[in-house]
């Protein structure tokens, strides 16, 4: 059910008071309008605090200037045949006054056998206790790919010029998760530059969306350039990923394919989990949106509830896309037991009903250290299409590590080193362990002023005192839980290093 038949419901429903949280107001108040017209019977009056009610009798022109309790007396004294939508404009900021409050529960009851609906519109929700009884929330979504290519076109008609259907797609698509206004604005912008719209335009495009997405303070638009190449090992990840690679393809509808769901990838630091979500971002050519889970929570009531929803409305405006949440295992631990008056825990449902029942493109990629603070509940199937165990790298992956990193630091001199050593002096380190031990190395090479050498990894590598050892008891929970089958290996040998498994024997 799209928008306008929910709020087409509404109204016939004789719901009274209607909420609903957009910062499009103009396509909002078009869309209310169409809706009122197809029904009939329905007149869309709009106020705000500074013009009052704004419409075309001049008589009601200006009333409630200034004054929202004369803003809801007008609805009031409206003939009770009289069909209306009374729209009101950032009225959210005067729930809290008594008299305001106490009218709209008393308007709530007498407009139920009216044909009179009260809306108010808001950048977000925010809404009194002793409202939310009475006020009935829907969310107002952003455009649809189908809305924004109309748009575009109308902004191309008047230029007088014609798009490929390729590049017209691609524009949509990059303006997916855009407001209408800023699409108009970006397009136009491109217009003045160079009197038409080019295919280079689409980067405008992109960057407008990542200055959209920096605005809501939730997600991050993270550029991944990352290549599935710079993952040294976990061959059957890998290929888990490879198989996936077309999944959200047209042909894979075809197919009768669903949409991939998500992937939790579970291991201790440094194995390589966050370069993996980026990697995949790449590969599979979807945008990679970061989650930080603690942005969701907010000090009003309601909050953290409607920043879970806006989260979640984004994510879904900009699919197909990766939704990458790191250390997912931080932000919801002890969710039960927090003392914030179960906000954690609706945040929580929220969210894991979301990723349940989700119909969009949207592939989330989860990565966690500490498998024993995750709810249950996230680890039950229907969540993720798979889990993967991250563990440590083998000799043979520890090799691949150091190659992908020497070719990139050394690409000219890969050959002076020796591989196979530092793969095999290294037993206990991580990915990044490895990475680090390299950039050590460095500095001792060009403290002495000159390249640095395997000796010079070999001497950094001494003196790091890996995780596995502080951390053993954690590795061997996991290797464990793993073994149990509650996971997938994500290397196609074990993870763990002899020398580890001989110190737990």
């Amino acid at each position: 059910m799209n928008f306008s038949e929910e709020f087409a419901l509404l109204l016939r429903a004789c719901y009274p008071l209607i909420y609903i949280s957009t910062t499009e107001e103009e396509r909002l108040e078009s869309s209310i309008a169409n809706v009122a017209q197809k029904i009939g019977n329905r007149q869309a009056y709009i106020w705000d605090f500074v013009d009052g009610y704004q419409e075309n009798n001049p008589n009601n022109a200006g009333v409630g200037k200034r004054n929202p309790l004369q803003a809801l007396e007008f609805v009031e004294k409206m003939p009770a045949k009289a069909g209306g939508i009374f729209i009101l404009r950032d009225f959210q900021r005067f729930l809290e006054d008594i008299s305001i409050s106490r009218k709209l529960r008393n308007l709530a009851r007498s407009l139920k056998s009216q044909p009179k609906n009260i809306v108010i519109v808001s950048s977000q929700v925010e809404i009194p206790a002793e409202l939310t009884e009475v006020l009935t929330v829907i969310d107002f979504p952003l455009p649809t790919a189908k809305e924004i290519k109309t748009e575009i076109q109308r902004l191309i008609l008047a230029t007088g010029q014609t798009l490929p259907d390729k590049l017209l797609n691609e524009i949509v698509r990059s303006a997916q998760g855009l407001s209408l206004e800023r699409i108009r604005r970006v397009l136009t912008r491109a217009i003045a530059t160079h009197g038409r719209i080019e295919p280079e335009d689409v980067e405008l495009i992109l960057e407008e969306k990542r200055q959209s997405i920096r605005q809501t303070q939730i997600l991050d638009f993270y550029p991944a350039t990352e290549q599935i190449s710079d993952i040294g090992g976990l061959d059957n990840l890998k290929d888990w990923l490879l198989r996936r690679g077309g999944a959200f393809s047209d042909r894979a509808r075809t197919y009768g394919l669903p949409h991939p769901r998500g992937l939790l990838l579970v291991g201790i630091q440094g194995t390589g989990k966050s370069l993996t979500a980026k990697a995949i971002a790449h590969h599979w050519h979807l945008p990679l949106l970061r989650l930080d889970v603690g942005r969701l929570f907010g000090g009003l009531v309601g909050e953290s509830e409607s920043r879970t929803r806006q989260m979640i409305n984004l994510a879904e405006a900009l699919s197909p896309c990766i939704l990458w949440i790191d250390e997912i295992d931080k932000a919801f631990s002890g969710v039960e037991g927090r003392g914030d008056s179960g906000t954690t825990s609706r945040v929580f449902g929220t969210f894991i009903t979301w990723m349940a029942e989700k119909k969009s493109p949207v592939f989330v990629v989860a990565t966690a250290n500490n498998i024993k603070a995750l709810p249950p509940e996230m680890l039950r199937k229907g969540r993720f299409d798979e889990i993967f165990f991250v563990g440590l790298p083998n000799q043979e992956e520890r090799e691949a590590i150091f190659k992908v990193h020497l070719a990139r630091l050394r690409p000219h001199n890969l050959g002076n080193y020796d591989v196979k050593r530092l793969a095999y002096e290294t037993p206990d380190f991580s990915g990044a362990e490895i990475e680090q031990t390299l950039v050590e190395a460095m500095h001792i090479g060009f403290s002495q002023n000159r390249d640095f050498t395997t000796d010079d990894i070999l001497e950094s590598a001494s003196q790091v005192i890996p995780l596995a050892r502080t951390a053993q008891e954690q590795i061997q929970f996991l290797q464990d839980w793993a073994a149990a089958g509650k996971a997938r290996l994500a290397s196609r040998k074990t993870s763990l290093s002899d020398r580890i498994q001989n110190q737990f024997n």
